[in-house]
């Protein structure tokens, strides 16, 4: 198979626009969640979220327009022969709220099908692309789908964009399942209740490794493993035992050719919700025992910015392996027992040249990626 290389990645989150105001904030400690002001949230469960500052869309136009731009135009240059992979989970949805409101907006662009046309378009790229809805595992999996194309020779080019809002018509149905919490979410924390929307975008350029030297592309890391399963236990709850994500994770490291014992920390779902955290540190022990394996949740500093989440780590994770440090679950006061020398409010340092990044999601999805050090 041919090696996997990330060559350009862009993000926008709560924190600002690019990596480094979301890596201090992380280091700091700070969580970008905060008081709503994009709509009245007095009926819902939760009146905090952490949402993208100086999102502003025209009349007529949803927020993803301006969020795509930001995210897409720092981006180096893309091949034009390049496939284009998408992942959101809701797409323009606030357009459909401005409908009900009796604006006009045009209704094509409310479906997630409508990204890949965006991405394409703005890019000037030939592909017609294909958007990957999977929950929470949305760009998980599209980055696995670009991977395995570029492995088997389908693809030597492959962009993945993920992105979602945080809009009323999200925010109400999560409301709706009493899975928000009333402050900032808590990830792997003993008394978490609930988690914290965010809204948010990346962007990640693979390549095979043979193109990427033709090219004179500077890796920044490999995608050396992907896996997914789904536990078919319920529409919403994980199934307790973790036995989708045990064997999402077993796949992701066959595929790699690794051992558990080559892992060297992992970026996790961590929802904060209670069975979410729960499922995932049981999953973990399955796979690598009582081993006091370093784990993160960048939910409690950021949200949990749904389509957008897994590309948005696999970014975090590559810069964890450059630099040696786990940074802090923001949020985390005090660890449940399962999660106790494996979860931590301060900064971890990390050895070795491989990390795992989780998701789950509704329907029973799970999604598991192993990013590795630049060996293109």
């Amino acid at each position: 198979m041919n090696r996997v290389c990330v060559v350009d990645t862009a993000l926008v989150s709560a924190f600002g626009d690019g990596l480094p105001p979301l890596w201090d904030g992380l280091l700091a400690g700070r969580t970008a969640i905060a008081p709503l002001t994009r709509f009245a949230a007095d009926r819902y469960l939760s009146q905090v979220a952490a949402c993208v500052p100086g999102l502003k869309a025209e009349s007529g136009e949803s927020l993803l327009l301006p969020l795509l731009a930001r995210l897409l135009d720092p981006l180096g240059s893309i091949p034009g022969d390049c496939r284009v992979l998408t992942a959101t989970t809701k797409g323009g949805i606030d357009l459909l709220e401005r409908r009900g409101r009796g604006e006009l907006c045009p209704i094509e662009a409310v479906l997630p099908g409508a990204l890949p046309t965006l991405v394409a378009r703005r890019l000037g790229l030939a592909d017609a692309g294909l958007n990957i809805n999977a929950a929470c595992a949305s760009s998980t999996l599209a980055l696995a789908r670009g991977a395995a194309w570029i492995a088997a020779g389908t693809a030597e080019a492959v962009l993945v964009v993920g992105i979602d809002l945080v809009s009323e018509f999200v925010f109400s149905g999560f409301s709706a399942l009493q899975a928000l919490s009333k402050e900032a979410s808590r990830p792997f924390d003993a008394h978490r209740d609930g988690l914290s929307l965010g809204e948010g975008a990346a962007a990640l350029l693979l390549m095979s490794e043979p193109r990427a030297r033709r090219e004179g592309r500077t890796a920044l890391g490999t995608l050396a493993g992907w896996g997914s399963a789904n536990d078919a236990n319920h529409i919403t709850a994980p199934a307790r035992d973790g036995c989708g994500l045990v064997l999402a994770i077993e796949e992701a490291l066959a595929k790699a050719a690794l051992t558990a014992a080559e892992v060297a920390a992992i970026s996790a779902h961590g929802t904060g919700t209670v069975y979410n955290d729960a499922m995932e540190l049981t999953a973990f022990t399955r796979v690598f025992g009582d081993r006091p394996l370093p784990v993160q949740s960048l939910k409690g500093a950021i949200g949990h910015t749904l389509g957008a989440a897994g590309a948005i780590e696999a970014i975090f994770a590559l810069e964890c392996l450059a630099r040696g440090v786990l940074p802090p679950t923001v949020g985390l006061v005090e660890p449940e027992e399962a999660g106790r020398g494996r979860v931590a409010a301060t900064a971890q340092s990390i050895q070795g040249d491989y990390l795992l990044s989780t998701n789950s999601g509704f329907g029973g999805v799970n999604a598991a990626l192993l990013l590795g050090r630049p060996s293109c």
